[in-house]
């Protein structure tokens, strides 16, 4: 028989529930309050909201909680200083980036109706350490004219299970809410380098879910998003990524014509003396770096400061201080080993 329900009973289920609900929510909230990252992605999601908004982005709340974590990774141009010009010796690799980058995505309206004319979805910028890579892909979002991601892989990494993944999905998802835009990923060999059976599960599902959704960008041909990747190990590259990557610029070594224009650029606003043959110390920097020849002059620079002060001069301004000379840049290049570099140094007098 079928027992009577009374008022009683509807009470205390009311009050069995009530309770199970507020268990519920203190409990979640208690879990929150424990997690280490939530003060963290508090304050990614103010820093992404403030970005957007100086940005000019509207539409700010319907952005997921996963999206805004991405936004903080948002690089307001305006704020960056290097531009082509600051660039020497990789006039080659600057005429092809804004050829094959920069037109299509600037001048969208004359590509479109052409899958052919689209810009290229992956760019990928490669060769030794300190030959301007990074320096190209901030003078590319300085030039560019449209939003640059400098896509931090910190951002897409949590503790729990399936958070990564949602991350990496909302990298896609924000880029096509924001577009045109070129995600920048630095050093992309430690996020797509090769799968292996040894990867963590969490890992190999990023990097699935990443090449999925990027390919899957090809289903919207008039989509204005690039991948920007660069990587001093080509060779690591996941062969998946490189397929994706139709366009790939080496960056390798400057010759001594590049050295020499890279030198002209870097003391271009310098106090030099007419002692000074830029030409010679491009040919005794063999196998130097763009970076390494940039910490050349500033040594340089630097001991004309030091004799000031060791002096007793009286120079308060930078002005004041004497031009730097021959020798201490002969010097300089004396003290300094090239990147990689395990020789002796060389005799800067050995070179006529």
């Amino acid at each position: 028989m079928l027992r009577r329900i009374n008022a009683s009973d509807v009470i205390r289920f009311g009050a069995f529930a009530a309770t199970n609900v507020a268990l519920f929510y203190s409990l979640r909230w208690f879990l929150r309050y424990l997690d280490p990252a939530r003060r963290g992605r508090a304050t990614a999601e103010r820093q992404a909201k403030t970005i957007l908004d100086k940005l000019g982005i509207k539409n700010v709340r319907a952005l997921t909680e996963y999206e805004l974590a991405v936004a903080s990774d948002l690089i307001d141009t305006s704020l960056i200083a290097t531009t082509w010009t600051e660039i020497g010796g990789l006039d080659d690799v600057i005429e092809a980036l804004k050829d094959d980058v920069i037109l299509p995505l600037s001048h969208h309206r004359l590509f479109e109706g052409s899958t052919l004319l689209a810009p290229p979805r992956g760019v990928l910028l490669y060769g030794p350490p300190g030959c301007g890579k990074t320096m190209l892909a901030k003078a590319l979002a300085k030039e560019i004219g449209c939003h640059f991601l400098n896509l931090q892989l910190s951002s897409l990494g949590d503790k729990w299970y399936g958070e990564s993944q949602k991350l990496v999905s909302a990298v896609f998802s924000l880029a096509n809410i924001i577009q045109p835009v070129v995600i920048f990923v630095d050093e992309i060999d430690a996020f797509l380098r090769y799968r292996q059976h040894s990867d963590h599960e969490t890992t190999a599902m990023m990097k699935a879910i990443f090449m999925s959704l990027w390919d899957g960008l090809e289903s919207d041909p008039a989509a204005r998003i690039v991948i920007l990747g660069a990587t001093n190990r080509p060779e690591d590259v996941d062969p998946a990524i490189l397929r994706r990557m139709p366009l790939r610029f080496q960056v390798g070594l400057p010759d001594s014509q590049q050295r020499l224009a890279i030198l002209k650029v870097i003391l271009a606003k310098e106090k030099c003396d007419d002692d000074v043959d830029l030409k010679r110390l491009s040919l005794v920097t063999d196998g130097y770096s763009g970076s390494d020849l940039r910490e050349i002059c500033r040594v340089a620079a630097l001991a004309c400061v030091r004799e000031s002060i060791r002096d007793g001069t009286e120079a308060t301004t930078r002005d004041q201080v004497r031009g730097i000379r021959m020798d201490d840049l002969e010097g300089a290049c004396r003290r300094h080993r090239k990147t990689g570099d395990k020789t002796p140094f060389q005799d800067f007098g050995t070179v006529s």
